[in-house]
């Protein structure tokens, strides 16, 4: 292995292990803190790679942050990679929870640690919402994926289905529909135009992870 190429596995590693312990709520909470590292902070890839990877990310099982972390270090190391940007988003995390764990487990019956759980969990209902608005906008470019989108979240809202069955006609519906367009002579059926993200590439760690991750 060239020395080029351990550098770069210990900047993917630094990388997610920046990100891991700054970002709380987890999972879709740390998309945004993970997409401005990886996209604006150091172009490693685009948006609509991003987009990409966030919808394989949320369709494998697992959390979705580790899956994530996974396929952009595979992306940009292969194999070894994606080890990197796994050890780097999980180590903080263990380490962090099961300190977390064992004072909540003196603390539970205390009214101020009820409370903070409450706040948290407001707060990390906020973190996800952001996370979904961000990802809409790249996900949801025509009728067939606003009609998807919506119907997906009335079908979970509502009924007990499995998210695989979802993912499955999702998958189904995108095909079929991409097929009559072609035959119909849509010239380019899957082309969307994305918005331009304008933040700077320089802007200070501290602010945008306590702006999209605490």
């Amino acid at each position: 292995m060239s020395m080029d190429t351990i550098r770069k596995l210990f900047r993917i590693f630094g990388t997610f292990l920046r990100i891991s312990p700054l970002t709380f709520g987890g999972g879709y909470a740390m998309l945004p803190a993970i997409q401005r590292e990886v996209v604006v902070a150091k172009h490693w890839i685009t948006d609509e790679e991003m987009a990409e990877v966030v919808a394989v990310s949320g369709a494998a099982p697992g959390g979705v942050g580790v899956n994530l972390s996974a396929l952009v270090g595979y992306q940009l190391a292969g194999i070894p990679g994606a080890v990197a940007a796994v050890i780097g988003i999980t180590l903080p995390t263990f380490l962090i929870v099961l300190l977390l764990s064992l004072t909540y487990s003196w603390l539970e019956h205390y009214p101020k640690m009820e409370a903070f759980m409450d706040g948290i969990h407001a707060a990390i209902v906020g973190l996800i919402a952001a996370a979904a608005y961000k990802m809409a906008k790249t996900s949801i470019f025509d009728g067939m994926t606003f009609l998807t989108a919506v119907g997906t979240v009335a079908v979970m809202m509502y009924i007990t289905v499995s998210p695989v069955l979802l993912i499955a006609l999702g998958l189904v519906t995108g095909v079929i529909v991409v097929y009559f367009k072609q035959k119909w002579g849509w010239k380019n059926p899957l082309s969307h135009k994305e918005k331009a993200i304008s933040e700077s590439s320089d802007n200070k760690t501290a602010e945008y992870y306590m702006a999209d991750g605490i």
